[in-house]
């Protein structure tokens, strides 16, 4: 990518921060992202040990200010191919269609929950394009209706020994300015509170 080139970020707000893996991100991650309704809100993990609550995009949720960085990818479609893949590593064209948001400067193109918010954010700082993971909020047996808190709570809680270590890191790793009502409630029930605290991150 030239250095003159604009660039095209990726949106974090969870795990991609603390463990971007292969992700190809050209810098670190920087704390003043657009501000999105994030919520610990979605059912993930099937295999014994990766059964957790993960963040995700709710439209109910109140809004925090989320994290970027930026990709080495010189469109769009590669961008979004790169998060796809880091997100489910058996992703496929339709998986990444459906599952990875993204706003195009160059063709005035966008997909995926909060797509308005993230373009105005992404023109306001001179960028080519975004991508974000645009997985729905939900249990699985209702996808897309965001859960009560309380009902998070006696999931985690309920989790076995296996799969309750995975969650509890989840939710410790979270970037202390993603500091939402689940969250609090997560901690005063089951004390999970964050590794690093958003006054020590330098976070809003």
């Amino acid at each position: 990518m030239a250095n003159d080139q604009k660039k095209i970020a990726c949106i974090g707000w969870g795990s991609l921060v603390w463990a971007p893996r292969d992700l190809p991100l050209v810098d670190e991650w920087r704390n003043d992202g657009p501000s999105l309704p994030v919520e610990f809100a979605r059912e993930s993990g099937d295999a014994p040990g990766t059964r957790r609550i993960t963040l995700v995009i709710c439209p109910e949720a109140p809004r925090v200010t989320t994290y970027w960085a930026t990709l080495d990818a010189s469109t769009i479609n590669v961008a979004r191919d790169q998060l796809g893949v880091r997100e489910y590593k058996d992703a496929t064209a339709k998986w990444i269609a459906k599952n990875v948001g993204f706003w195009d400067e160059r063709t005035d193109t966008s997909f995926g929950l909060e797509e308005k918010i993230i373009a105005t954010w992404a023109m306001a700082n001179g960028l080519a394009g975004a991508v974000w993971t645009n997985l729905p909020c939900g249990f699985r047996e209702s996808r897309e209706t965001m859960p009560q808190s309380e009902a998070v709570v006696a999931y985690l809680r309920a989790l076995g020994p296996e799969d309750r270590l995975g969650a509890e890191e989840y939710v410790r790793n979270a970037p202390g300015q993603i500091d939402t009502p689940y969250r609090r409630a997560i901690e005063d029930a089951l004390g999970w509170t964050s590794r690093i605290s958003a006054r020590r991150e330098g976070g809003t």
